[in-house]
């Protein structure tokens, strides 16, 4: 059954979680970018059970730091959607310049957000969303992470070809150093930065003092996200294309690629299941993809257009910080 409601510009938290029971099933939230919607699934019996209106174009997501609202981005549409983390029902929407992609800083103070089209990296207080600095680093910024102690923040500019960092406890420019052909996903890994490097097929390994280069690996056509399995210890790809698209599963100490899953329709975020099973944005196949990694094997569900971030409701059962990237 799939249900469709108003998006109201209401204040968080104002409106009733939908009334599923004690038991509400695991929920995939998926962030259709070219069809301003975004689809609920039930993860036990992969049917859609809702479909909620975005503005223009729903991208990425994060957790508060509390554990009690997703925030969806929709950049085109200035705004960020509130859920229910649980079930998925609707909280509100409140104004935001662009936000493309967000992370909370590790002690939940700032909200990190790249203003893709706006061409700025803003930073606002965690609690009331007001802006407190505002840089403008390059062109084009795509994605972000932290260093663990939250100390540093670096963001890719995509068309400028470039990795920026900033302070977070000074809240001032560290460097901007030139690292290939249009740069995408970023994250912290063994005291280094990856960055998917999709000009270039691959990534690279970046010094995070001074975003000097140390490795480089070809994974495939298009390598645009980069996500860590701490439970498995696999660090996975999205290549999304063009060309033969796929996921490419890495030892994330070597970076030796131990295997690489054939995924038409241009692999985008993924998130893992209990079960093991890894669900895959297939952004231009309008589908999401469950994918056994033991096996090779996976089904698909139709979604919006150009599905994008992808979130399980089932990563609450996870201690620690909960991000896109670490899963």
């Amino acid at each position: 059954m799939i249900t469709r409601r108003t998006a109201l510009a209401l204040p968080f938290g104002l409106l009733a979680p939908a009334a599923y029971g004690d038991t509400p099933p695991p929920i995939c939230v998926v962030m259709n970018s070219g069809a301003a919607s975004i689809s609920v699934i039930d993860m036990n019996t992969r049917q859609i059970i809702a479909t909620e209106p975005a503005f223009r174009e729903p991208s990425h997501w994060a957790l508060t730091p509390d554990r009690k609202t997703l925030y969806v981005c929709d950049a085109g549409g200035n705004a960020f959607f509130a859920f229910d983390p649980v079930t998925a029902a609707p909280l509100g929407h409140c104004t935001i310049a662009d936000p493309y992609q967000l992370a909370y800083s590790p002690d939940g103070k700032y909200l990190v957000v790249n203003a893709l089209r706006l061409n700025h990296v803003d930073v606002y207080d965690a609690a009331s969303l007001s802006l407190v600095k505002r840089f403008k680093a390059g062109e084009m910024p795509s994605h972000l992470d932290f260093s663990p102690d939250g100390r540093w923040c670096f963001s890719s500019q995509q068309k400028t070809n470039a990795l920026f960092s900033f302070d977070v406890q000074t809240l001032e420019p560290r460097w901007t150093v030139p690292i290939g052909n249009t740069p995408a996903g970023v994250l912290w890994l063994n005291d280094k930065i990856i960055v998917c490097i999709m000009g270039e097929n691959g990534i690279i390994e970046v010094d995070p003092v001074d975003g000097r280069i140390t490795r480089r690996i070809e994974t495939g056509p298009g390598a645009h996200n980069v996500f860590y399995d701490e439970d498995n210890k696999i660090l996975y790809i999205s290549n999304r294309g063009p060309g033969d698209t796929s996921l490419a599963a890495l030892d994330p100490e070597t970076l030796e690629i131990k295997r690489i899953y054939k995924i038409p329709g241009g692999p985008d975020d993924i998130e893992i299941a209990p079960d093991g099973k890894i669900w895959i944005a297939r952004r231009f196949a309008e589908a999401v993809a469950i994918l056994d990694p033991v096996t090779g094997e996976y089904d698909s569900i139709p979604v919006g257009r150009s599905p994008h971030g992808i979130y399980l409701s089932t990563c609450l059962a996870r201690k620690g910080k909960l991000t896109a990237e670490i899963i």
